[in-house]
């Protein structure tokens, strides 16, 4: 990739491949086809980075057109509670790191009962119930999605490897930063004051 093309990204085209943003699994569905840059020997799918990059701008401006306790940020698999509770803390948004129990957005009844106008999910397998519960009262859902996910009823989709602590890490950390700039919360060009190890499980 040219420097031309590297000034485009939200970040160096090397902090990403670092990560393993790109890196998809050896199974890919019709949905995710078109973000698949090439098929490896081994047999693992390559995500394309401008497409993870662009589509991460995206989400962090749907994000950013919500007030923080408007949104809940989830995630059952465990390489993502990390991720997920730092850019809660820094955002200010509501989460769920766990198990998510149906009926958390439905039931009034429960005690853990909340109130949110968009989901964010890290992998719509295992946070299905939080999509179920989005879908249920029709509010919209932001899904981190790998070459092997199913995205029907997703109203935007962000291509990744949505499995590996450092990729999470850094996707958490990237749309922290942008949301937090888009909201006018962060000057652009000024640094952030969280660091990537802080999203980032070792």
């Amino acid at each position: 990739m040219t420097t031309e093309q590297n000034e485009d990204l939200l970040i160096p085209n090397e902090d990403y491949l670092k990560s393993g943003i790109h890196i998809g699994t050896k199974f890919r569905t019709k949905y995710m086809e078109n973000f698949v840059y090439k098929t490896r020997s081994d047999g693992l799918s390559v995500l394309n980075i401008k497409e993870i990059d662009s589509r991460i701008g995206v989400a962090a401006n749907l994000l950013s057109k919500y007030d923080p306790q408007d949104i809940l940020v989830v995630s059952r698999r465990e390489n993502g509670w990390k991720p997920v509770r730092m850019f809660a803390k820094a955002t200010g948004c509501k989460f769920f790191a766990g198990r998510y129990p149906p009926g958390i957005l439905t039931n009034t009844q429960l005690k853990n009962f909340m109130e949110v106008k968009l989901i964010l999910v890290t992998d719509i397998g295992p946070d299905k119930n939080a999509v179920k519960d989005a879908l249920e009262i029709g509010i919209p859902v932001i899904a981190l999605c790998d070459t092997n996910n199913q995205t029907n009823n997703i109203d935007l989709v962000v291509p990744c490897n949505n499995k590996g602590k450092k990729s999470l890490g850094l996707i958490f950390w990237l749309l922290a930063r942008e949301f937090l700039e888009k909201k006018g919360l962060k000057n652009k060009g000024q640094a952030f004051e969280y660091d990537l190890d802080q999203f980032t499980d070792e």
